[in-house]
Protein backbone atom coordinates (compact mmCIF):
# COMPACT_ATOMS: atom_id res chain seq x y z
CA UNK A 1 0.00 0.00 0.00
CA UNK A 2 1.40 3.39 -0.95
CA UNK A 3 1.95 5.93 1.78
CA UNK A 4 -1.03 8.25 2.16
CA UNK A 5 -0.57 11.97 2.27
CA UNK A 6 -2.08 13.46 5.38
CA UNK A 7 -3.33 16.88 4.28
CA UNK A 8 -4.39 19.31 6.97
CA UNK A 9 -7.48 21.41 6.57
CA UNK A 10 -6.90 24.94 5.22
CA UNK A 11 -9.22 27.60 3.91
CA UNK A 12 -8.36 26.74 0.31
CA UNK A 13 -7.33 23.11 0.83
CA UNK A 14 -9.00 19.95 -0.33
CA UNK A 15 -9.15 18.31 3.08
CA UNK A 16 -12.24 18.56 5.23
CA UNK A 17 -13.11 17.68 8.77
CA UNK A 18 -16.13 17.04 10.96
CA UNK A 19 -16.20 16.60 14.73
CA UNK A 20 -18.84 15.15 17.00
CA UNK A 21 -21.10 13.77 14.31
CA UNK A 22 -22.96 10.51 14.70
CA UNK A 23 -20.92 8.92 11.94
CA UNK A 24 -19.08 9.63 8.73
CA UNK A 25 -19.44 7.74 5.47
CA UNK A 26 -16.34 6.47 3.71
CA UNK A 27 -15.27 8.47 0.69
CA UNK A 28 -14.31 5.43 -1.39
CA UNK A 29 -13.58 1.74 -1.12
CA UNK A 30 -9.84 2.53 -1.25
CA UNK A 31 -10.02 4.61 1.89
CA UNK A 32 -8.29 3.52 5.10
CA UNK A 33 -10.22 3.98 8.33
CA UNK A 34 -8.13 4.34 11.50
CA UNK A 35 -9.80 4.52 14.93
CA UNK A 36 -7.92 5.89 17.95
CA UNK A 37 -9.37 5.17 21.39
CA UNK A 38 -7.97 6.79 24.50
CA UNK A 39 -8.25 7.32 28.25
CA UNK A 40 -6.53 9.58 30.78
CA UNK A 41 -6.39 10.05 34.54
CA UNK A 42 -8.13 6.76 35.30
CA UNK A 43 -6.51 6.88 38.78
CA UNK A 44 -6.94 3.19 39.65
CA UNK A 45 -10.74 3.25 39.27
CA UNK A 46 -11.48 -0.39 38.50
CA UNK A 47 -15.10 -0.67 39.65
CA UNK A 48 -18.09 1.37 38.47
CA UNK A 49 -19.25 4.25 40.62
CA UNK A 50 -22.10 3.38 42.99
CA UNK A 51 -25.67 4.06 41.89
CA UNK A 52 -26.02 6.86 44.46
CA UNK A 53 -22.88 8.76 43.44
CA UNK A 54 -23.79 12.45 43.05
CA UNK A 55 -21.83 12.98 39.81
CA UNK A 56 -21.02 9.66 38.11
CA UNK A 57 -23.81 7.38 39.32
CA UNK A 58 -23.34 3.87 37.94
CA UNK A 59 -20.72 4.95 35.41
CA UNK A 60 -17.25 3.69 34.60
CA UNK A 61 -15.65 0.40 35.47
CA UNK A 62 -13.06 -1.67 33.65
CA UNK A 63 -15.51 -4.38 32.57
CA UNK A 64 -17.68 -1.92 30.64
CA UNK A 65 -14.68 -0.21 29.13
CA UNK A 66 -13.26 -3.54 28.00
CA UNK A 67 -16.53 -4.51 26.34
CA UNK A 68 -16.83 -1.16 24.58
CA UNK A 69 -13.27 -1.43 23.29
CA UNK A 70 -13.89 -4.97 22.07
CA UNK A 71 -17.06 -3.87 20.25
CA UNK A 72 -15.23 -1.03 18.50
CA UNK A 73 -12.38 -3.34 17.48
CA UNK A 74 -14.95 -5.69 15.96
CA UNK A 75 -16.39 -2.73 14.04
CA UNK A 76 -12.94 -1.58 12.90
CA UNK A 77 -9.89 -3.85 13.30
CA UNK A 78 -7.65 -0.85 12.52
CA UNK A 79 -7.93 0.46 16.08
CA UNK A 80 -5.28 1.77 18.45
CA UNK A 81 -5.69 2.29 22.21
CA UNK A 82 -3.71 4.88 24.20
CA UNK A 83 -3.56 6.34 27.72
CA UNK A 84 -2.32 9.83 28.63
CA UNK A 85 -1.11 9.16 32.15
CA UNK A 86 -2.08 9.08 35.84
CA UNK A 87 -2.94 5.42 35.66
CA UNK A 88 -2.13 5.11 39.38
CA UNK A 89 -3.48 6.52 42.64
CA UNK A 90 -7.07 7.08 43.68
CA UNK A 91 -8.54 3.85 45.08
CA UNK A 92 -7.45 1.12 47.53
CA UNK A 93 -6.54 -1.08 44.55
CA UNK A 94 -3.43 1.01 44.09
CA UNK A 95 -2.65 1.16 47.81
CA UNK A 96 -2.84 -2.64 48.04
CA UNK A 97 -1.43 -3.83 44.70
CA UNK A 98 0.90 -0.92 43.89
CA UNK A 99 -0.14 -0.70 40.24
CA UNK A 100 0.04 -4.39 39.35
CA UNK A 101 -3.72 -4.71 38.88
CA UNK A 102 -4.00 -1.58 36.73
CA UNK A 103 -1.24 -2.74 34.36
CA UNK A 104 -2.64 -6.26 34.13
CA UNK A 105 -6.11 -4.97 33.28
CA UNK A 106 -4.76 -2.55 30.67
CA UNK A 107 -2.79 -5.42 29.16
CA UNK A 108 -5.95 -7.51 28.94
CA UNK A 109 -7.64 -4.61 27.14
CA UNK A 110 -4.62 -4.53 24.80
CA UNK A 111 -3.48 -0.96 25.23
CA UNK A 112 -0.90 -0.06 22.62
CA UNK A 113 0.94 2.81 24.34
CA UNK A 114 0.76 5.07 27.38
CA UNK A 115 2.63 8.04 28.76
CA UNK A 116 3.49 8.84 32.36
CA UNK A 117 1.59 11.21 34.63
CA UNK A 118 2.83 12.69 37.89
CA UNK A 119 0.84 10.21 39.99
CA UNK A 120 2.50 7.30 38.25
CA UNK A 121 5.54 8.18 40.41
CA UNK A 122 3.59 7.98 43.68
CA UNK A 123 5.30 4.72 44.67
CA UNK A 124 8.59 6.10 43.49
CA UNK A 125 10.54 5.36 40.37
CA UNK A 126 11.49 2.01 41.90
CA UNK A 127 7.84 1.12 42.48
CA UNK A 128 6.99 2.02 38.89
CA UNK A 129 9.79 -0.11 37.48
CA UNK A 130 8.73 -3.03 39.69
CA UNK A 131 5.30 -3.02 38.02
CA UNK A 132 6.49 -2.70 34.40
CA UNK A 133 6.68 -6.49 33.86
CA UNK A 134 2.88 -6.54 34.27
CA UNK A 135 2.42 -4.08 31.37
CA UNK A 136 2.24 -5.74 27.95
CA UNK A 137 2.39 -2.33 26.33
CA UNK A 138 5.07 0.34 26.05
CA UNK A 139 5.48 3.77 27.61
CA UNK A 140 6.63 6.86 25.72
CA UNK A 141 7.97 10.09 27.18
CA UNK A 142 10.17 12.45 25.19
CA UNK A 143 10.70 15.21 27.75
CA UNK A 144 11.63 13.10 30.79
CA UNK A 145 15.33 12.32 30.74
CA UNK A 146 15.74 9.09 32.70
CA UNK A 147 19.54 8.93 32.36
CA UNK A 148 21.17 7.65 35.57
CA UNK A 149 17.87 6.18 36.81
CA UNK A 150 16.56 2.63 36.72
CA UNK A 151 14.02 3.75 34.12
CA UNK A 152 16.77 4.45 31.60
CA UNK A 153 16.10 2.41 28.47
CA UNK A 154 12.67 1.31 29.67
CA UNK A 155 10.71 4.33 28.35
CA UNK A 156 11.16 5.41 24.72
CA UNK A 157 10.71 9.02 23.56
CA UNK A 158 8.47 7.81 20.71
CA UNK A 159 7.20 4.74 18.92
CA UNK A 160 6.07 4.18 15.35
CA UNK A 161 3.05 1.92 15.04
CA UNK A 162 1.85 0.38 11.80
CA UNK A 163 -1.80 -0.16 10.91
CA UNK A 164 -3.26 -0.94 7.48
CA UNK A 165 -0.16 0.38 5.71
CA UNK A 166 -0.10 3.61 7.72
CA UNK A 167 2.78 4.70 9.92
CA UNK A 168 1.57 6.37 13.13
CA UNK A 169 4.24 8.18 15.14
CA UNK A 170 3.41 8.56 18.83
CA UNK A 171 5.43 10.47 21.44
CA UNK A 172 4.80 11.37 25.05
CA UNK A 173 5.13 14.54 27.13
CA UNK A 174 4.98 14.84 30.90
CA UNK A 175 4.34 17.71 33.26
CA UNK A 176 7.11 19.27 35.35
CA UNK A 177 7.34 17.05 38.43
CA UNK A 178 8.96 19.76 40.57
CA UNK A 179 6.46 20.79 43.23
CA UNK A 180 4.01 18.03 42.30
CA UNK A 181 6.04 14.99 43.30
CA UNK A 182 8.58 14.57 46.09
CA UNK A 183 12.07 14.66 44.57
CA UNK A 184 13.02 11.44 46.33
CA UNK A 185 10.31 9.63 44.33
CA UNK A 186 11.46 10.61 40.84
CA UNK A 187 15.14 10.92 41.79
CA UNK A 188 17.45 12.05 38.95
CA UNK A 189 14.68 12.28 36.35
CA UNK A 190 15.12 15.54 34.42
CA UNK A 191 12.29 17.59 32.94
CA UNK A 192 13.03 18.93 29.45
CA UNK A 193 11.26 21.78 27.68
CA UNK A 194 8.18 20.29 25.97
CA UNK A 195 8.17 22.71 23.03
CA UNK A 196 11.83 22.17 22.15
CA UNK A 197 11.49 18.41 22.52
CA UNK A 198 8.32 18.38 20.43
CA UNK A 199 9.96 20.23 17.56
CA UNK A 200 12.89 17.79 17.52
CA UNK A 201 10.70 14.70 17.90
CA UNK A 202 8.24 15.74 15.19
CA UNK A 203 11.13 16.43 12.84
CA UNK A 204 12.41 12.89 13.38
CA UNK A 205 8.97 11.34 12.91
CA UNK A 206 8.39 13.26 9.68
CA UNK A 207 11.78 12.08 8.42
CA UNK A 208 10.65 8.55 9.21
CA UNK A 209 7.67 9.10 6.89
CA UNK A 210 4.90 8.98 9.47
CA UNK A 211 1.42 9.55 8.08
CA UNK A 212 -0.01 10.67 11.43
CA UNK A 213 1.75 12.16 14.46
CA UNK A 214 0.12 11.80 17.87
CA UNK A 215 1.23 13.35 21.16
CA UNK A 216 0.22 11.65 24.41
CA UNK A 217 0.37 14.61 26.76
CA UNK A 218 0.13 14.93 30.52
CA UNK A 219 0.68 18.68 30.42
CA UNK A 220 -2.94 19.74 30.99
CA UNK A 221 -5.48 21.13 28.55
CA UNK A 222 -5.41 24.84 29.46
CA UNK A 223 -4.58 27.15 32.40
CA UNK A 224 -6.72 30.27 32.16
CA UNK A 225 -5.33 31.76 35.39
CA UNK A 226 -1.74 31.13 34.32
CA UNK A 227 -1.63 31.71 30.55
CA UNK A 228 2.16 31.33 30.38
CA UNK A 229 2.08 27.81 31.76
CA UNK A 230 2.67 25.16 29.12
CA UNK A 231 -0.50 23.27 28.20
CA UNK A 232 -1.89 21.32 25.27
CA UNK A 233 -3.30 24.50 23.76
CA UNK A 234 0.01 26.33 24.11
CA UNK A 235 1.91 23.34 22.74
CA UNK A 236 -0.32 23.21 19.68
CA UNK A 237 0.05 26.94 19.03
CA UNK A 238 3.83 27.00 19.47
CA UNK A 239 4.77 24.00 17.33
CA UNK A 240 4.26 22.55 13.89
CA UNK A 241 3.59 19.00 12.75
CA UNK A 242 1.40 17.44 15.45
CA UNK A 243 -1.87 16.08 14.09
CA UNK A 244 -3.47 14.96 17.35
CA UNK A 245 -2.86 15.73 21.04
CA UNK A 246 -4.42 13.29 23.50
CA UNK A 247 -4.29 15.04 26.84
CA UNK A 248 -4.50 14.47 30.57
CA UNK A 249 -3.75 15.95 34.00
CA UNK A 250 -6.43 18.67 34.21
CA UNK A 251 -9.38 16.23 34.21
CA UNK A 252 -10.98 18.24 31.42
CA UNK A 253 -14.24 16.80 30.12
CA UNK A 254 -14.55 17.48 26.40
CA UNK A 255 -17.67 16.21 24.65
CA UNK A 256 -15.79 16.38 21.39
CA UNK A 257 -12.24 17.31 20.39
CA UNK A 258 -11.11 20.91 20.11
CA UNK A 259 -9.57 21.98 16.81
CA UNK A 260 -6.72 24.44 17.39
CA UNK A 261 -4.21 26.04 15.04
CA UNK A 262 -0.48 25.50 15.09
CA UNK A 263 2.06 28.24 14.48
CA UNK A 264 1.59 27.89 10.72
CA UNK A 265 -2.20 28.10 10.89
CA UNK A 266 -2.71 24.38 10.33
CA UNK A 267 -5.19 22.32 12.32
CA UNK A 268 -4.31 20.37 15.46
CA UNK A 269 -6.92 18.19 17.14
CA UNK A 270 -6.89 18.12 20.96
CA UNK A 271 -8.97 15.79 23.11
CA UNK A 272 -9.27 14.81 26.79
CA UNK A 273 -11.85 12.53 28.39
CA UNK A 274 -12.06 13.85 31.95
CA UNK A 275 -11.05 11.29 34.58
CA UNK A 276 -11.76 8.05 36.48
CA UNK A 277 -12.57 5.99 33.38
CA UNK A 278 -16.12 7.30 32.98
CA UNK A 279 -15.49 8.19 29.32
CA UNK A 280 -13.66 6.63 26.41
CA UNK A 281 -12.31 8.97 23.78
CA UNK A 282 -12.79 7.96 20.16
CA UNK A 283 -11.31 9.67 17.11
CA UNK A 284 -11.73 8.33 13.56
CA UNK A 285 -9.39 9.23 10.73
CA UNK A 286 -10.07 8.40 7.10
CA UNK A 287 -7.12 8.39 4.68
CA UNK A 288 -7.54 8.28 0.91
CA UNK A 289 -5.10 8.27 -1.98
CA UNK A 290 -6.03 11.81 -3.05
CA UNK A 291 -5.01 13.18 0.32
CA UNK A 292 -8.46 13.99 1.76
CA UNK A 293 -9.29 13.22 5.34
CA UNK A 294 -12.46 13.01 7.33
CA UNK A 295 -12.20 13.15 11.09
CA UNK A 296 -14.92 12.28 13.56
CA UNK A 297 -14.35 12.57 17.30
CA UNK A 298 -16.31 12.30 20.51
CA UNK A 299 -16.23 11.12 24.11
CA UNK A 300 -18.31 8.03 24.79
CA UNK A 301 -19.87 7.70 28.23
CA UNK A 302 -19.18 4.41 29.97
Amino acid sequence: MNRRNFIRQTAAGTAWLTLGSAGVELLSENEVHLTILHTNDVHSYVDPFPANHPKFAGRGGVARRAQLIADIRTENPNTLLFDAGDIFQGTPYFNFYGGELEFKLMSLMRYDLATLGNHDFDNGIDGLVAQLPHANFDFVSANYDFSNTILEGKVAPYKILKKAGLRIGVFGLGINLLGLVDKKLYKETKYLDPIEITEETVRILRQKRCDLIVCLSHLGFEYTTDPNRISDRKLAAATDGIDLIIGGHTHTFLEKPVVAENRNGQKVVINQTGCYGVNLGRIDFYFSRNGKKVLDGRSIQI
